[in-house]
């Protein structure tokens, strides 16, 4: 069955779930750097994708 691309889940792509290792570890690996700085970085400026990117330099 193909995919419904007109029901949404709700998930947020703006933001990083800290709790979601699956979703800090494809951070990370877009940022290239470790799941540890992601984490740190979210701890240090909230989890907003454009902050983590701005905290970690651009990246």
């Amino acid at each position: 069955m193909a995919d419904n691309k007109t029901k949404q889940d709700g998930r947020d792509d703006s933001k990083i779930d800290a709790n979601d290792s699956s979703e800090v570890a494809y951070a990370a690996k877009q940022f290239g750097v470790t799941s540890a700085e992601i984490k740190a970085a979210i701890e240090a400026v909230g989890n907003s994708r454009a902050a983590v990117k701005k905290h970690l330099g651009g990246k």
